[in-house]
């Protein structure tokens, strides 16, 4: 007797299997987001106010981050930074164990790094959109430049930077889907694990590409929120100035 092509229910009983990894998805997704908007923040300050040495290495950075496979920055740290560890325990007379660090530390870092390479554009030409006028009028009743940043730019900064931040995130979402390359149990490795044993990979695979979609779809609707927002609390300023 011939099988099924396609056999609908593998998709609910992979379901259960999958989903239970989406935790472990959306924390790679959010930690990794998190560190790379705070490096990102970091990189963007640096090339703006063109601090000498510092924004040579982070054009060459972005560069490199920007121009090379995501699959192969994770690559290069699972396996390099292991080595490196190992020089510096070598050198310093340290004993950090290798070993005892889990993988999903090492993909943190890599999509981390990743996401403040694009990050850092993003919000760099989004301080560079403030109107100058607002700027020098801050500097005219003595605001610092700590001030200014806190309660003039950023703000300002952020109205243009969350549509594209938002978007920066849910590709990164989409991208965690290689940390199952280095044994990181996501939804992708639970996946692989369930067609292991069924063989029913098209089935399974249009499962996880549902619950991939759902949540795209439920950042895309809290982003959508969270503009509407911002562009209420900007037409309450204009209009308090005016």
């Amino acid at each position: 007797m011939e099988e099924n092509l396609f056999k609908a229910s593998a998709l609910y009983e992979s379901f259960p299997t999958i989903i239970a990894q989406l935790p472990i998805t959306l924390e790679i997704a959010v930690i990794s987001a998190a560190l790379g908007l705070a490096i990102g923040f970091l990189i963007a300050i640096i090339k703006i106010y063109r601090i000498c040495g510092l924004q040579q290495l982070c054009t060459f950075y972005v560069s490199f981050m920007r121009g090379t496979p995501q699959l192969v920055q994770l690559f290069l740290s699972y396996y390099g930074l292991p080595l490196i560890i190992k020089e510096i325990n070598y050198a310093w007379g340290l004993q950090i164990d290798i070993n005892g660090i889990p993988a999903i530390a090492y993909v943190f870092i890599a999509f981390g790094l990743n996401e403040a390479a694009y990050n850092s554009e993003t919000i760099r030409a989004a301080i560079l959109s403030v109107d100058l006028k607002e700027i020098e009028a801050a500097k005219s009743i003595g605001m610092s430049r700590m001030q200014m940043m806190r309660r003039i730019i950023l703000p300002k900064a952020l109205v243009v930077a969350v549509p594209n931040l938002g978007n920066s995130f849910i590709s990164l979402l989409k991208g965690t889907s290689l940390a199952f390359t280095v044994t990181v149990m996501d939804i992708m490795g639970a996946a692989k694990m369930i067609t292991g044993r069924n063989m029913r990979f098209f089935e399974v695979y249009i499962m996880v590409a549902i619950v991939y979609w759902v949540c795209c779809i439920a950042i895309e609707f809290f982003i959508h929120y969270l503009e509407k927002k911002l562009d209420i609390n900007e037409r309450f300023i204009q209009s308090t100035k005016e």
